[in-house]
């Protein structure tokens, strides 16, 4: 995390703790840790959090900020108790999909009017794949909602792949092998983080 804050000054950081995503015990105590040693992150944390205990869980242990993954739900009760619990402030849906098929209840990836204000529109088999993000899927989930927060996840490569997010509506970018193979640098990352895009002109910011 320290060499991650070295490159750029993140203001959130998304984790995916996969031991708890399928179900072997889970990094609570590491994450929180990473919560208090660096207060001014946000640290978004998606857990196969399944059902409303699991939210009080994390929430207990000092983790602030949810990401309810569609791929771990039955229906949208989790979700809900994530949002009266942590608040719209605290809460993303991640609305996955695999190979063009949605994971998880229809109801969350059909009916907009439950998103909360944050929404990540993940594409797992793009995640580290190099493949480019699917502009397409983020263009529609932005238009289906005004005003909803679409965070782009899965297959960014470089700078032109910022470019092309900025372009679709995308409010913030899930990054992670363009980032520990350096393809994406301080001054890349930085120019995004200001609001401007590589061409010069205004981009997504988050």
């Amino acid at each position: 995390m320290a060499a991650l804050l070295a490159l750029h000054p993140f203001r959130a950081c998304y984790v995916a703790d996969l031991d708890a995503i399928g179900g072997n015990g889970d990094h609570r105590s590491t994450v929180a840790a990473l919560q208090a040693r660096w207060p001014e992150v946000a640290f978004w944390v998606d857990a196969g959090l399944a059902t409303p205990d699991d939210c009080r869980r994390w929430l207990d242990a000092g983790i602030r900020h949810l990401v309810i993954g569609s791929e771990s739900q039955t229906d949208g009760a989790t979700l809900e108790a994530a949002l009266t619990l942590a608040g719209q402030d605290r809460v993303a849906l991640s609305l996955d999909i695999r190979q063009g098929v949605p994971l998880g209840p229809a109801v969350l990836h059909e009916d907009a009017g439950r998103w909360p204000e944050r929404v990540i529109a993940m594409t797992l088999d793009r995640v580290g794949s190099g493949e480019g993000p699917d502009l397409d899927r983020i263009a529609a989930l932005a238009a289906r909602r005004p005003g909803v927060r679409v965070w782009g996840a899965g297959g960014v490569r470089d700078a032109a792949d910022l470019d092309a997010l900025a372009t679709h509506g995308t409010d913030a970018v899930l990054v992670a092998s363009a980032l520990h193979d350096r393809r994406l640098d301080a001054g890349t990352i930085a120019r995004f983080a200001s609001g401007q895009r590589s061409s010069g002109q205004p981009a997504a910011n988050g």
